[in-house]
């Protein structure tokens, strides 16, 4: 652990901060709402809004733009009793069926909605009370849906050769939308008192404001939202995975061991330091002592199944995978196809150029991430894996 300033403890070398992501956690440890000290994870790099991988405590007002777009972006994982004995020797039989159950990419819709989708869905109907979300009219059938960028499925091989599935994804169009709506709303009513900040993206909402509470209620459905997506896509990928296996379309319960469903871009109100605060975790995941959580690495590397330590100066957290070394822009004009091709052997994997700039190359190396994180979390399982599926 290192000290940057008295608001500012990190869990990686100050040195490692690239300059902008620097420059943003000062700014953002001078914010009027910031009620403790910033926690920097291991994996931290510059963001939009506020720095990935920080921790950043608040009491009287939450800045909108520090949790993100994607509201209750996160991870899920499924330790199955199945072996690798048990798979095809065609792994890519899985990866196409897979792609079949899960729309993939950007606006992608479900052209049909399941009946485990439509009871999720009437459960967040309910809970919205009536609200469109933000004229927002497609979330519906968005649900059960990846997205694009560095959300993926993957199926994956611990070091005792058990099958694991790991999906990374979010709140997808409608908690862009949520967001994008109360950053603007924050950052006018900045404006109209006047409140001198480094950055529009720190503008906040002031606790005692109707607009806060109208974002809690907001933010709140749409982890909601992000945590029920997760689900519904775990259990098409379980699905398909008995059906390749068994040739039965079950939705594979017969052979889940565990589920462990975390966000890693949230809010929510925590106690520390004998104060009640609202912590938001951008890049990052709550562990508290015991408690498991997934990190993954980047497509072709390894994923990591943690428990936590209960670090009380990183507000029981820990980081939420590799991190990015270098923008995506960097990334393409950096590696090539043949690149990704050699970087992606052993997984089987849909490879194409617009997935040049999530090759492995592009990000940390998850095992310094890791051993940045022993104050942190203990490594419960390490995962390999063995088929990526990644939409566009």
């Amino acid at each position: 652990m290192y000290t940057i300033s008295e608001k500012i403890i990190a869990f990686l070398s100050p040195e490692t901060i690239e300059p902008q992501a620097l420059e943003q956690l000062i700014n953002t440890s001078e914010s009027p709402v910031l009620a403790h000290h910033l926690a920097v994870m291991p994996d931290c790099h510059y963001g939009k809004g506020s720095t990935v991988g920080s921790v950043i405590p608040t009491t009287g007002g939450i800045i909108p733009a520090a949790v993100g777009v994607d509201i209750g972006c996160g991870m899920i994982a499924v330790e199955t009793t199945l072996s690798a004995s048990q798979l095809p020797d065609n792994l890519n039989r899985i990866e196409t069926g897979i792609e079949r159950r899960i729309p993939l990419g950007v606006g992608a819709k479900n052209a049909k909605i399941t009946p485990t989708a439509q009871e999720r869905i009437e459960r967040l109907e309910n809970k919205a009370a009536g609200i469109d979300y933000r004229t927002f009219s497609g979330w519906q059938e968005q649900l059960g849906t990846l997205g694009s960028g560095n959300h993926f499925v993957e199926v994956c091989l611990d070091e005792a050769q058990q099958v694991w599935l790991v999906l990374h994804s979010g709140s997808r169009g409608v908690g862009n939308r949520i967001a994008s709506h109360h950053i603007k709303i924050a950052q006018k009513l900045m404006e109209l008192r006047k409140v001198p900040l480094k950055d529009r993206d720190l503008a906040y909402l002031p606790e005692e404001a109707p607009e806060f509470k109208d974002y809690i209620r907001d933010l709140l459905w749409a982890q909601d939202y992000a945590l029920a997506n997760r689900e519904e896509m775990m259990d098409r990928a379980m699905t398909e995975l008995s059906f390749t296996l068994f040739g039965e379309a079950g939705h594979g319960q017969a052979f889940t061991k565990q589920r462990i469903n975390c966000h890693h871009n949230f809010t929510q109100m925590e106690t520390h330091f004998g104060k009640n605060m609202w912590i938001t975790r951008k890049g990052a995941i709550q562990m508290k002592q015991a408690q498991l959580g997934v990190i993954p690495g980047s497509m072709g590397t390894r994923s990591y199944i943690v428990s936590g330590l209960g670090n009380a100066d990183s507000y029981d957290s820990a980081p939420h995978g590799a991190g990015r070394r270098m923008s995506r822009n960097k990334a393409r004009e950096t590696f090539t196809m043949q690149d990704l091709e050699q970087a992606m052997q052993g997984v089987a994997s849909r490879l194409r150029p617009s997935l040049i700039d999530e090759i492995p190359g592009a990000y940390k190396d998850i095992d310094e991430v890791m051993e940045n994180s022993r104050e942190l979390v203990k490594i419960e399982h390490t995962l390999k894996q063995i088929v990526n599926v990644k939409g566009d």
